[in-house]
């Protein structure tokens, strides 16, 4: 697992709405998981109306304890019959099935039930590969027809991005199509050997393209 680095809480008031990186899981050998929320983001997020995880209410405390308990919840059964559809999805190693932190880091948590995700700060290790959902598709009112499953695509950092120095931005051809999200993005951004390569993975579409995945590998 040396591609995974910490994984980040992300909050949204709803789909399409700004996120707002909330909080941090860390993991190490001597201090095993833990969870904190990070203040800043916690400040601009209440302006939406967050509020914190419910587990988790000290918005001041460091959790030690069921950390991983508590976020598995939002894993994926290992006993569902369409588990192995699941896996090829995410581009989930098996092995990894029963570890928590690895399947957060790649799954991102997503649950229907409010606006959390787990983004992890992946490193740009040789193999790395993991999927993710672009953000701004749906304010460029892609055509259905523009894209498919399996192009190619490119990318470009756009460091003078008002929002975030670390924003990478998408395109099939010239047509801009979103950006990678945040923390996600931050592996455009470390030193590597190996220039990470963009495929489209799904589209999910609703009059125009309203949500793309996309598998980075490396």
């Amino acid at each position: 697992m040396k591609g995974i680095g910490n994984i980040y809480l992300s909050w949204r008031k709803g789909q399409g709405q700004r996120r707002y990186i909330v909080g941090v899981i860390k993991s190490n050998v001597t201090e095993g998981v833990r969870f904190q929320y990070l203040q800043e983001g916690v400040e601009k997020a209440k302006a939406d109306g967050f509020l914190p995880y419910t587990e988790f209410p000290n918005l001041n405390q460091t959790y030690t304890e069921n950390v991983l308990d508590v976020f598995g919840q939002r894993i994926i059964k290992s006993d569902r019959q369409d588990i192995k559809t699941f896996l090829d999805f995410w581009e989930i190693n098996p092995k990894f099935l029963n570890n928590k932190y690895y399947m957060l880091a790649y799954t991102q948590g997503f649950v229907p039930t409010d606006n959390f995700e787990f983004l992890a700060s992946f490193n740009p290790v040789e193999g790395l590969c993991f999927v993710t959902d672009l953000a701004n598709v749906g304010s460029n009112k892609i055509e259905n027809t523009a894209i498919k499953v399996g192009d190619k695509l490119r990318f470009e950092r756009e460091s003078d991005n008002q929002f975030d120095n670390k924003a990478v931005k998408v395109f099939k051809g010239d047509l801009l199509l979103g950006y990678i999200k945040k923390i996600h993005c931050n592996v455009f951004h470390k030193n590597s050997s190996v220039r990470p390569e963009l495929t489209i993975k799904a589209i999910e579409k609703n009059g125009y393209v309203k949500r793309i995945f996309v598998k980075v590998s490396f």
